[in-house]
């Protein structure tokens, strides 16, 4: 038995999926993210653990999700400011909408809210 989970680009997912990635062995309190992207959309799973996920939109809103089951997803927007914290035991699952790209990544904060003016 088991369970199988499904993530259909453009029927599931509200984007092409061109990236996939995972982490996993991340210790306790280690925050990853702290950063936004100028065009990648996202959906972040939390495969197995828990992961805290904090983000905050170039107009100012804020939203706080706990991960905890592999059948549900968070969908990130571009210029999105993001910011994770894990159980140790948590395997991240990432759905990205671009290739990578360091020129995409906006990792200071401070920049990220200029752009809002």
């Amino acid at each position: 038995m088991g369970y199988l989970t499904v993530a259909n680009s453009l029927e599931n997912v509200p984007f092409a999926i061109r990236r996939v990635f995972w982490t996993y062995f991340t210790p306790n309190n280690v925050t990853r993210g702290r950063h936004a992207h100028y065009r990648t959309e996202m959906v972040i799973i939390a495969v197995h653990g828990c992961i805290r996920l904090n983000a905050e939109l170039l107009s100012g809103e804020k939203f706080d999700f706990t991960l905890d089951s592999p059948e549900q997803g968070v969908y990130l927007p571009p210029l999105c400011w993001h910011l994770m914290e894990y159980s140790h035991d948590a395997v991240q699952l990432v759905l990205a909408s671009t290739d990578f790209d360091p020129s995409d990544y906006i990792r200071s904060y401070s920049a990220f809210r200029q752009l809002h003016s």
